[in-house]
């Protein structure tokens, strides 16, 4: 059976890590992506430690299943080749400033007039409209301006700075999936093109989903450690006797019940049921004296046959040897072209 996306071809100039991860999932769904690199701008992902041999890793992975062409956009010669290029194209990526594809002479204007059913995809920090459209920024920055931050984290230590990008992947990449697939669609019924316009902030301010209903509407502004979800009740992570972290998720009764019982704190049961937050405190400090005692070993081999949304908090290397990641083929294996394989994380969408 074809690949979902195996007719589209995308022509994609962007680098680091929004636009890259996005054309990644088109081309793991069957796309045909061209790269477009600049033969004097690094891709920064490309020197970024650590290396697999000769190959960044990120690179590597961000890379795969993609062909690149080399050109200087700043020359005649390679703003004809794109003009010639997005002919045969379907989609463009792009993540510059606003006005820079513009004034090289390969904007959604110009492409537009050649191939009238292009679908053309800017990501940038904040939009391609609003007072901060030419500002600089990074992930952190739009998780903080979006909201996110504020209601993450302790609230005797604030926000942390986070182990992924999730400005940059949930919400640049993913979104510019969405809006991309979308406008296929809308392509298929109109003929027409599009232009998508994907804001890093616009899509962090969008996650925060029931944080952001419960201000906007209920206007219950969320603080760290002040909601069901976000260390405000015993739905936690805690401390196991060797240092290691189990997460703890038994929010429905039936759940906590278990929970209770396994830990030994039957008599806490009525405390997972009450939302006052001197009860949860209680309870949180119950079950982190209780996860002391044992190491993670000893706790996975305890819930392991319990039903109880208890799991242990894995490392990277732990959860891709882990049986229910293993069984869904989330490590595979990429041919890096000079007769060696890389391990890379899979693609996690499913056709039957």
């Amino acid at each position: 059976m074809p690949s979902p996306l195996h007719s589209l071809k995308v022509l994609d100039f962007s680098t680091l890590l929004p636009g890259p991860y996005a054309t990644l999932l088109l081309a793991d769904l069957g796309a045909e992506v061209l790269r477009i690199e600049a033969p004097d701008r690094v891709d920064l992902t490309k020197v970024m430690p650590p290396f697999d041999g000769a190959h960044s890793t990120a690179f590597s992975y961000l890379t795969r299943g993609k062909r690149t062409l080399t050109l200087n956009l700043k020359t005649p010669e390679a703003v004809a080749e794109v003009k010639a290029l997005v002919r045969d194209y379907d989609i463009v990526v792009e993540q510059f400033r606003p006005g820079v594809m513009d004034r090289l002479g390969i904007g959604y204007k110009t492409l537009r007039q050649i191939n009238p059913r292009l679908i053309y995809c800017a990501i940038t920090g904040y939009g391609q409209t609003g007072p901060y459209r030419l500002r600089a920024g990074h992930d952190i920055n739009y998780l903080a301006l979006s909201g996110v931050a504020s209601h993450c984290g302790r609230a005797d230590s604030g926000p942390p700075p986070l182990g992924i990008q999730v400005a940059d992947v949930a919400g640049g990449s993913h979104h510019a999936v969405m809006g991309i697939l979308a406008a296929v669609i809308r392509r298929q019924q109109t003929g027409e093109g599009a232009f998508v316009d994907i804001s890093m902030t616009d899509a962090a301010f969008a996650l925060n989903a029931m944080a952001g209903a419960a201000a906007l509407a209920g206007g219950v502004e969320p603080v760290p450690e002040g909601g069901l979800l976000n260390g405000g009740s015993f739905y936690d992570y805690y401390q196991t006797r060797d240092g290691r972290w189990l997460s703890v998720g038994s929010l429905e009764p039936q759940f906590s019940a278990r929970l209770c019982e396994v830990l030994g704190l039957s008599d806490h049961k009525p405390l997972a049921l009450n939302q006052d937050p001197a009860a949860q405190r209680r309870l949180k400090a119950a079950i982190a004296e209780r996860v002391a005692t044992q190491t993670l070993d000893e706790w996975r081999a305890v819930f392991a046959d319990v039903d109880a949304c208890v799991e242990p908090v894995l490392t990277v290397s732990e959860a891709a040897e882990h049986p229910q990641l293993k069984a869904r083929g989330m490590v595979i294996e990429v041919d890096r072209g000079d007769g060696t394989r890389q391990r890379q994380i899979g693609v996690p969408i499913r056709f039957a």
